[in-house]
């Protein structure tokens, strides 16, 4: 038992506090940073903390779900997929140093909940995990979209980005339909998206 427990806190632990890692390179990271008034630069930094706060979500949603997965083939999935959420909150991390801003302070309370989640779904089954995954990550993609139109046309740097993990969530919800994800009934979908609307706002102003 406490072999299983040390490796996942360690897990939960880098997550939240250290840096993240990456294999690939960060998108746009070649491209000149652009002009932005003080008051865009703020913006710009406050939408990539809340993509890292998502990040950090889809970090304890993986882990709890391949925790309680029963199937090797999918719980190697959902590691995967956990590898590249990984990257994005590398990349998301590093955008917000080079705006000037910060990390979300609610950071271990959205991983904490997030955790909690991920091994509720994964108590009902892979095909109903999966399903809250392929949601989940349908969400985010809107959330993403909303977020490239919001930026200053002129920032390609953090356009670059969030290009690259809308692409990469994309490719998880396809993944997860793959395996056989069931559709969520809408209440549930519903209060997934209240419960994102709450965390949006909170890890946007801090």
């Amino acid at each position: 038992m406490i072999d299983t427990i040390i490796p996942e806190l360690d897990k939960a632990l880098r997550a939240v506090f250290a840096a993240a890692p990456t294999r690939r390179q960060m998108p746009g990271q070649d491209l000149p940073e652009a002009e932005m008034s003080e008051g865009e630069r703020r913006h710009v930094a406050a939408l990539m903390r809340v993509n890292h706060c998502g990040e950090i979500c889809a970090q304890a949603l993986y882990q709890g779900q391949a925790l309680s997965s029963r199937d090797p083939a999918v719980k190697r999935e959902l590691e995967q997929a956990a590898w590249e959420e990984t990257e994005h909150l590398n990349w998301t991390e590093r955008r917000i140093a080079e705006l000037g801003g910060r990390k979300s302070l609610f950071n271990p309370l959205w991983y904490a909940g997030s955790l909690a989640i991920g091994l509720l779904a994964g108590k009902f089954g892979d095909a109903w995990s999966l399903g809250f995954l392929a949601e989940t990550e349908r969400q985010v993609e809107g959330h993403l979209e909303s977020h490239m139109a919001s930026l200053p046309a002129q920032d390609r740097k953090s356009w670059e980005v969030l290009q690259q993990m809308q692409a990469d969530e994309v490719r998880h919800a396809q993944t997860a339909n793959h395996f056989g994800a069931r559709e969520l009934p809408p209440p549930v979908k519903l209060a997934m998206k209240m419960s994102s609307k709450v965390m949006t706002r909170l890890s946007y102003v801090a």
